[in-house]
């Protein structure tokens, strides 16, 4: 999931958008990877896990609302398989003792690190 991450923070920290092309064989890697150890995940990958899939998410329901028809459906549908996952990842932190206020602080600091690693190169 590690590969994962750095591409996401890659992506978000980019000027321009990247292709339709390019979403959907990402969002076939996560998918694939993420059906290979979804059960086994330590809690650190876990939350990178949960910050990707929560950015796709993000970004497929905001081009679907852009995007042309065909385009539109094929995003809906990558949002809505990957919310699955989302929820459980949810339920698994929250079984942790983690609590929303715990996610979204943690999610900025996962921003922020991406921010400052983009700067760095």
């Amino acid at each position: 999931m590690q590969a994962q991450y750095d591409k996401i923070q890659h992506y978000l920290n980019m000027e321009e958008d990247i292709t339709f092309k390019e979403f959907q064989q990402f969002y076939k890697e996560v998918v694939d990877e993420l059906s290979t150890i979804h059960q086994g995940m330590d809690e650190e990958t876990l939350w990178k896990a949960l910050f990707v899939v929560e950015n796709i998410i993000s970004n497929a329901d905001g081009r679907a609302s852009d995007a042309s028809n065909q385009e539109a459906k094929k995003y809906k549908k990558m949002s809505q398989r990957l919310q699955l996952y989302a929820k459980n990842f949810g339920v698994r932190l929250g079984q942790a003792g983690y609590k929303e206020e715990d996610i979204n602080e943690r999610f900025k600091v996962m921003f922020a690190e991406g921010e400052s690693n983009q700067q760095s190169t």
